[in-house]
């Protein structure tokens, strides 16, 4: 584990800012989850369950396993979701080895990921993931970027193979679902060396 990659920072472009979540941000948050159904997806929808979201995932980037941001839309100025880094892998080599690299994480996830209706498909998610991606492979250099969605949910499905990540299965009973049952994740991945053809079809997709 390694904390300093949890500090707060800010990932900035021309149509998004990625800025660090605080409780501030709150009512702003909260008004956008209000504004749609989010179906498959776990967005608080009450004053209450908001601020147990937050305050979860500032805790978990104080422990140095999570680096949570509020998405802002540069344009408007304002607020208008949520997204994060989060489960660090630092994988156990054999001593000696080649490939271990102390403190520098092996893979990370993207996730937690949920935007306001007007900001869908707007080009804000696609540069906010080009963001949040150069910050993983070229800054940290990890191996793996892991996104995973429940099964059900095909708008982030087509969202995630848009951004260029692969399809590498259903991972069955896999955790709680949002709406109460029992979630089958549709698991994807991005490798490093699939990266550098993955960071020039955002960018085109960008200049679309």
């Amino acid at each position: 584990m390694n904390p300093q990659l949890t500090q707060p920072m800010v990932l900035e472009g021309r149509l998004v800012r990625l800025e660090p979540l605080t409780l501030s941000h709150l009512p702003a948050l909260l008004e956008q989850a209000q504004a749609e159904g989010y179906p498959f997806t776990s967005v608080p929808r009450t004053e209450e369950e908001m601020y147990g979201y937050i305050r979860f995932a500032l805790d978990e980037q104080a422990r140095g396993k999570a680096l949570p941001f509020v998405t802002r839309d540069q344009r408007q100025g304002k607020v208008v979701g949520s997204t994060r880094f989060a489960n660090f892998e630092y994988w156990t080599w054999p001593v000696g080895s080649a490939l271990a690299r102390p403190g520098i994480p092996d893979a990370v996830e993207i996730g937690w990921t949920w935007l306001a209706p007007d900001a869908q498909r707007s080009g804000i998610n696609t540069e906010a993931k080009l963001l949040m991606l150069t910050q993983a492979f070229e800054v940290w250099q990890v191996r793996r970027l892991t996104l995973k969605t429940d099964e059900r949910n095909l708008r982030s499905r087509e969202a995630i193979l848009r951004l260029g990540a692969r399809f590498e299965g259903i991972l069955r009973a896999h955790m709680p679902a949002s709406d109460g049952g029992i979630r089958n994740s549709a698991m994807y991945s991005i490798l490093a060396e699939e990266w550098p053809a993955v960071s020039a079809g955002l960018r085109e997709r960008l200049r679309r």
